[in-house]
């Protein structure tokens, strides 16, 4: 195959850098006649407000749009995203159809040995519709902090006093070194991650064929067909960043069992079901727990958070 060199587009933020650089050395292993790729950060509307709850400002696509945007007008040739930030529905000429094995799905406590140990009324930090949701869920004393801004920034108010604890994805601290912050990791048992959450895909255009083949040997299968099932469950449950979901798939041999949540944004009324479902049918499997979700949910959920 023809040498190539490929631009990887990303967000500019530390994690986001460490995750195109996980990219780059895959792509580089797993194809030597290619050069090094060239990383080209992009700075995203979510990444310039960080005053404001994603809800607030148009949600998801806040950290994605202006790649995509590059993508699509060939000033890169492959874009690098956190999973759990993609909406469903991308545009038509681009594709995800790579990702990287799945690190650790779970949210992690930092400042507190567990939910239950946390002060009352404590100060809990984090951006999160969702996490705030099943926090309050099961203490509704604490009070949420707004809590935006890279990993560092987050991490300094913490140590500066100006939240009791705060709430992170294991898969982000662990990338960045800084793993051993975590207090208590959070079991999805009790605490649903985010869809896709730890997941790192990567974009193309749908019609680049030969950076497709630079990507087949770095996909991980059971982690895209995780990606599979819990997308399409969110795609049953038309969620956007105004709704507080949650869902994981874990493949056992050949099933896939899929765990989804939705909960009111005040913690109330928290519904849950999980399905298992054959591997080779993850989509189906999402729409199936997806529309059970829905069915316990009631309209009023949906026409009120929409």
């Amino acid at each position: 195959m023809k040498q190539k060199h490929i631009r990887i587009g990303t967000r500019g933020s530390p994690l986001a850098i460490v995750q195109a650089n996980q990219v780059r050395k895959q792509l580089v292993q797993a194809n030597p006649e290619l050069q090094m790729p060239e990383l080209i950060t992009i700075k995203t509307t979510g990444d310039q407000i960080t005053n404001r709850l994603l809800a607030d400002i148009g949600g998801k696509g806040l950290f994605t749009k202006e790649i995509e945007q590059a993508l699509m007008d060939d000033e890169i040739d492959i874009a690098v995203h956190s999973m759990k930030d993609v909406e469903t529905k991308i545009p038509g000429d681009l594709v995800i159809d790579c990702f990287l094995k799945r690190e650790d799905p779970r949210d992690a406590l930092l400042g507190a040995k567990s939910i239950n140990r946390l002060p009352k009324g404590a100060r809990i930090g984090t951006s999160s519709i969702r996490r705030s949701a099943q926090l309050l869920s099961i203490r509704p004393d604490v009070q949420i902090s707004l809590l935006r801004g890279n990993i560092d920034t987050r991490l300094k108010k913490l140590d500066a006093g100006k939240i009791d604890a705060m709430i992170l994805a294991i898969a982000g601290l662990k990338r960045i070194g800084q793993e051993d912050r975590i207090d208590a990791p959070l079991q999805p048992t009790e605490f649903l991650p985010a869809v896709s959450q730890g997941v790192i895909g990567i974009q193309r255009r749908l019609s680049d064929i030969n950076t497709a083949n630079f990507l087949a040997p770095i996909n991980h299968v059971p982690t895209s067909i995780c990606v599979a099932a819990e997308r399409s469950m969110l795609e049953a449950l038309d969620g956007s960043c105004r709704t507080p979901i949650g869902g994981l798939a874990i493949i056992e041999r050949d099933n896939i069992n899929l765990s989804g949540m939705l909960v009111w944004p005040d913690g109330s009324g928290l519904k849950s079901f999980a399905y298992v479902g054959k591997i080779h049918e993850p989509v189906l499997l999402g729409q199936i727990v997806g529309d059970e979700l829905r069915k316990l949910a009631g309209p009023k959920f949906f026409e009120e958070l929409m």
